[in-house]
């Protein structure tokens, strides 16, 4: 990639400003050891759930709470967020995070569990929105729960689709590479989505489950 085309896509990440909240959850998910999700792709799953009037969402992976505010921002005021994670320490995260942007209680709903336990005890077609940013190997399992999730109009996105760069050339032949270049086959021809491959930071895979 030429260097104004990495300056470009540098400076389209960025572009959306964050609030103090968001910066001080960055810098807790820093300390943590944990990769948020970019300024650019918490814009863009913003633009989405206000986009599609979201009011009920499922977060696949809760991390320190960056893309869950991103999320909640972007909801209908009086949507709420369920935020699935097997580990309770970073739903602690992103607990403060909420509470530190003033998010009512009310607002969020935290599971601690497998998410392919907990997913398939959700109801079907009752979500707006469906972000999955965990296990990449078990990314076409989500993809199935999350067709179920949503009702028709609604949107399904995945964090990471480059796979740090590795699943866009054929020569990586790891597991986590070779199960994302399925997903975005898959998600491309099924007949049910409309998809596209948004290029923010790692890249973020999203498509709208078609009536």
């Amino acid at each position: 990639m030429s260097g104004n085309w990495q300056a470009s896509w540098a400076f389209a990440d960025a572009f959306a400003a964050e609030d103090e909240p968001l910066i001080r959850a960055r810098a807790r998910s820093r300390a943590a050891g944990l990769r948020a999700v970019s300024p650019g792709t918490g814009a863009a799953l913003r633009l989405l759930a206000g986009a599609c009037g979201a009011k009920s969402v499922v977060e696949v992976g809760t991390g320190a709470g960056v893309s869950g505010l991103h999320l909640l921002h972007g909801m209908r005021p009086d949507g709420v967020l369920t935020t699935v994670d097997s580990e309770p320490d970073r739903q602690q995260l992103a607990r403060e995070a909420y509470r530190d942007a003033g998010v009512p209680a009310n607002r969020a709903r935290f599971i601690c569990g497998r998410a392919l336990d907990v997913l398939p005890r959700l109801t079907d077609g009752a979500y707006d929105l469906v972000f999955c940013d965990a296990d990449r190997l078990e990314c076409l399992a989500y993809l199935d729960e999350s067709l179920r999730l949503l009702r028709p109009g609604g949107v399904v996105c995945f964090e990471g689709a480059f796979g740090r760069g590795r699943a866009l050339d054929a020569a990586h032949q790891d597991a986590e590479s070779v199960r994302l270049r399925e997903l975005m086959r898959t998600v491309r021809d099924n007949p049910q989505l409309t998809p596209v491959l948004l290029p923010t930071e790692d890249g973020l895979l999203c498509a709208v489950r078609l009536p």
